[in-house]
């Protein structure tokens, strides 16, 4: 049986889906590094898509000097 990609994040998914805690994902919403969730029902969701586009776009000249040990 074939597992379905969902679009639509939650809050804790999208974090994980960049690879940061959920802090550090509310943080790059509120400075537009990632995108403003989409409302359906009650449910807040982050589009995978544009999380990718976003992802895409960030600043990747920071070297993390822990990635070097």
């Amino acid at each position: 049986m074939n597992k379905i990609t969902p679009l639509g994040l939650s809050r804790i998914e999208a974090a994980d889906y960049v690879g940061v805690g959920v802090s550090k994902f509310d943080e790059l919403v509120q400075i537009g590094q990632m995108p403003k969730p989409k409302k359906i029902g009650s449910r807040t969701l982050y589009d995978r898509r544009l999380i990718e586009q976003h992802f895409d776009e960030l600043d990747s000249d920071e070297v993390n000097p822990w990635d070097e040990i």
